[in-house]
């Protein structure tokens, strides 16, 4: 018995708060022009960027062609093993890249920042950003990718595990920048500043992945369909000839 997700159509509301999502997504994803946004703030460069973005996400949006802007959900049952289609595909792949790459080279930077001192964020955004969205869409390419794999199979666990990395990954980085603000006001040294955000990052990204781990978390509680008798038989005849 498979889990029917609830909604027949999506509405139009929640197909319209869905482009800004994906704006986002897709005008962050060049590794160089997110740091220099953050570092000096926008120009010439991040309005060209912004306007193809917007444009090719009000496109494909308009087609139904992004995920949670469609007519109606893909995925109507959980566990039905269906052919993923190509933009979720893409833009899942985009999306772990946004989560997973930034909070990589902000772990890393703070862990050397807690031994040195130095901030070089810049330099590993320079050097690391793009081989590690590259393991991404590597990941991608192999089947790992949740989300993003060929089939629709494990969507009730993926939705999830998705979500929980969003709930792991921001609030994280929030503290990370909060203990800054607070440990340059209290005129903390170098090191030992760089030790408080990489407690306050470390310790915040623990509670909220192991809230997301128990499910506690907004959409972070996970389905895996049952197995049926009959593919336990398969997989034990399968095992036994082997």
């Amino acid at each position: 018995m498979k889990q029917v997700v609830e909604r027949e159509r999506n509405k139009s509301y929640y197909r319209v708060l869905h482009l800004p999502i994906w704006f986002w997504v897709f005008f962050i994803l060049p590794g160089n022009l997110t740091y220099e946004l953050y570092l000096h703030g926008p120009n010439r460069w991040h309005g060209y960027w912004l306007a193809i973005v917007a444009a090719v996400c009000i496109w494909r949006g308009w087609h139904g062609r992004l995920p949670g802007v469609e007519p109606r959900p893909y995925i109507t049952h959980y566990g039905l093993d269906q052919h993923n289609l190509p933009y979720r595909v893409v833009c899942y792949t985009a999306a772990w890249i946004d989560i997973l790459v930034p909070f990589a080279l902000n772990l890393i930077g703070l862990a050397i920042a807690s031994v040195n001192g130095p901030w070089i964020i810049g330099d590993l955004y320079a050097r690391l950003y793009y081989p590690l969205a590259l393991a991404v869409v590597a990941g991608t390419a192999l089947n790992w990718t949740p989300r993003a794999r060929r089939s629709t199979a494990g969507e009730g666990a993926e939705k999830a595990w998705f979500y929980v990395g969003i709930w792991t990954v921001v609030p994280a980085q929030v503290a990370a920048w909060g203990a800054w603000r607070l440990g340059g006001r209290l005129g903390l040294p170098a090191v030992t500043l760089g030790r408080f955000r990489l407690a306050a990052f470390l310790l915040v990204a623990g509670l909220f992945y192991l809230g997301g781990l128990l499910g506690r978390l907004p959409r972070t509680s996970r389905y895996y369909p049952p197995v049926s008798p009959a593919e336990l038989s398969g997989r034990a005849e399968s095992a036994g000839n082997s």
